[in-house]
């Protein structure tokens, strides 16, 4: 995979900009930034989207501009120069797509149909455009063509919403979903830029969907531990279930047979995907300890430690 889409695969959201000023295109990276989306698809649907990509990129260096709704190579070639690092087009076209991958300019075209897959298969692609995800079907219908096509990943845009944004994302084979709900016209028009932020905020935590899922309690040994969950279990009826290191009091309260990781013990945090997570917690200034990582076959991160400990508890992520 293309580096800049695997930025996108951590990013996971896709901000889908309509832009009619330009002088809008520096405030409205600056609270997508803010909002912790550092990305955006401007569409080329109007005039001003050369110039805002040019202006959010000077602006903001960091944010990994995209240009949309492109449809000719000419086109192609005036975002790349106003400074667009990928290329979305709403169907596929032969055309623009050698002419971008020619260039090295990652390209992902539309398609809802197998037919679509193939022909993108035949021109060296590996990601599509899902488009328009909801009236094509949604997941439901990515899934079903996902199946025999096992390299293909899918970028669904059209209808997402905070509502099935995490039923799109669960699915392994979408590595990220554009959308337009954080950036309504209507906020853009009014220039209320701090509504955007905090839309953008909200999406970016509906995504990572954070839950606690249980706390780990250091004991001094095993019978401490069994005890403690025993009592929870009389008191509460909260069923005992032991595992080789520690003793469970429910499904909330872990005792740990002898002290573990933190100095009173942890709490583990659940998130839909931790590579996501990990990527947008530093952004908020998290440190992670890289060496307690665990990974699936595939290599993606599905568990880690944050190297601080919060009053005394060490916190883990997982899935």
């Amino acid at each position: 995979m293309h580096a800049v889409l695997k930025e996108i695969e951590k990013i996971g959201i896709v901000p889908v900009i309509k832009i009619d000023r330009v002088e809008d295109a520096v405030p409205l990276a600056g609270a997508l930034i803010k909002g912790g989306l550092p990305c955006a698809e401007v569409t080329f649907r109007t005039k001003a989207a050369p110039a805002a990509i040019a202006e959010m990129t000077k602006a903001y260096p960091e944010l990994l501009v995209g240009a949309g709704t492109v449809l000719t190579t000419a086109q192609a070639d005036e975002a790349v120069k106003a400074g667009a690092r990928f290329i979305v087009s709403p169907g596929l076209s032969a055309a623009v797509v050698r002419h971008c991958t020619e260039r090295g300019i990652p390209v992902v075209p539309g398609v809802n149909n197998p037919s679509g897959i193939e022909e993108a298969l035949s021109l060296g692609l590996h990601t599509v455009k899902f488009f328009p995800a909801e009236p094509s079907g949604g997941v439901k219908m990515i899934k079903a063509m996902a199946a025999p096509y096992g390299d293909v990943t899918f970028m669904p845009t059209g209808g997402v919403s905070p509502d099935n944004l995490l039923s799109y994302l669960s699915f392994r084979k979408i590595i990220a979903c554009g959308g337009s709900f954080m950036v309504k016209p209507e906020l853009l028009a009014a220039g209320d830029f701090a509504q955007i932020e905090r839309l953008t905020r909200e999406a970016v935590d509906r995504m990572l969907d954070f839950r606690m899922v249980h706390i780990g309690i250091n004991c001094e040994n095993e019978e401490t531990a069994r005890a403690a969950a025993g009592t929870l279990s009389a008191f509460f009826s909260f069923p005992a279930r032991e595992t080789p290191v520690s003793v469970f009091g429910g499904e909330g309260f872990e005792f740990m047979k002898a002290p573990g990781r933190g100095t009173m013990g942890h709490i583990a945090v659940k998130t839909s995907s931790v590579e996501r997570a990990v990527y947008h917690l530093s952004r908020r200034g998290v440190r992670f300890d890289e060496d307690s990582a665990r990974f699936d076959a595939s290599g993606r991160p599905t568990f880690i430690y944050l190297r601080d400990e919060i009053a005394g508890f060490a916190i883990h992520l997982t899935e």
